[in-house]
């Protein structure tokens, strides 16, 4: 029997219904399970604190266990990690509000891999916002998603429309670290180009899953002129192609109006009509912070500017250019909408 246009969206609504229940149900769980380990890890910190010894935690882990076979949850490291999250959270009033909002597994990746609190807090509402796997979190915190946000150089929060925006900061580092490339302290802009090509399963790696690679010197056309474009790649989530011009010396402000034009271009002649529009990288061996923040003030077209090393060592500079933490602060409470 063939549904009709109007029964097909009648299932359709009762089978978000239950999608929907089904998620509130795995909240409502959650909560109850943080809840749980929040109050154990108070109660074992409680008891530390009275100084009932180490043995206190192997003991009780076995009396749980034996009580409740088949619960997990009750080991040893699992109730340390416990006392250790009640600890560290149960002080800080950014981080309290948030325990309950993501799962206990995604916690203990940002508690064991994240020691600064405003980056805890940063990652807990990234991951409740955007819905991050646990393997899409640990992934974000070893690609330094917190640092490419505060440091990144882009003019996407006034050219890209709001659904894309976040996502796009996070997808453009301001440093990249090309260690895999065997070159030359002094190398041309094309050996530079030739050695990413010959290694672009190390490049996609360093400049991050969600791009695949189109080409490199991708021909467009304006007018009876061919111009090429260094490496042309697109960007899964956010739907767009994404032009990167490579520059081995520092950055010039007249990079910023050839970019301009091969985004005009690509909007025009290769987009695809679902696609977003394109967003440009350039990527050079050094810049001047002042003089970026000016070139991309006036533009209108979705820039970033980034810089290259070939070395795993990271700038000396980099921890000193992040922002104070009032600034970081009012930085994370921007960027979800909370101001």
């Amino acid at each position: 029997m063939e549904l009709s246009a109007l029964q097909h969206s009648f299932i359709a609504e009762i089978k978000a219904k239950v999608r929907q229940a089904q998620y509130e149900a795995l909240q409502a769980v959650n909560v109850q399970l943080i809840n749980l380990y929040w109050e154990i890890g108070r109660s074992i910190a409680d008891r530390q604190a009275e100084s009932w010894g180490k043995t206190l935690v192997p003991t009780l882990s076995r009396e749980l266990q034996k009580e409740f076979p088949g619960v997990g949850g009750f080991s040893e490291g699992n109730l340390w990690l416990m006392a250790q999250f009640y600890s560290e959270y149960q002080g800080v009033i950014n981080l309290v509000p948030l325990v309950r909002e993501i799962s206990w597994s995604k916690h203990i990746s940002i508690l064991k891999k994240c020691k600064d609190n405003l980056e805890r807090e940063f990652y807990i509402r990234a991951t409740r916002k955007f819905g991050w796997t646990k393997n899409v979190l640990i992934h974000q915190i070893e690609n330094k998603a917190y640092e490419k946000y505060l440091l990144n150089q882009t003019n996407f929060e006034k050219t890209l429309p709001d659904a894309i925006k976040n996502q796009a900061h996070l997808a453009v580092k301001d440093e990249y670290t090309f260690d895999f490339l065997d070159l030359a302290g002094e190398h041309s802009t094309s050996q530079l180009e030739g050695a990413l090509v010959q290694n672009i399963r190390n490049f996609s790696l360093e400049i991050g899953h969600q791009f695949t690679f189109v080409g490199n010197q991708f021909k467009i056309q304006a007018g009876s002129r061919e111009y090429f474009i260094d490496l042309l790649l697109y960007h899964r989530q956010l739907q767009c192609l994404v032009a990167i011009e490579l520059k081995i010396g520092e950055f010039m402000p007249e990079y910023k109006g050839k970019m301009e034009f091969y985004l005009s271009v690509l909007n025009d002649k290769v987009k695809l009509p679902h696609e977003n529009d394109a967003i440009g990288i350039i990527i050079c061996k050094e810049k001047d912070r002042t003089v970026v923040e000016y070139s991309l003030k006036t533009s209108t077209m979705p820039i970033g500017v980034a810089t290259y090393t070939t070395t795993a060592k990271l700038p000396r500079q980099y921890q000193d250019l992040l922002p104070d933490k009032q600034e970081i602060t009012d930085k994370i409470n921007e960027y979800f909408g909370e101001k």
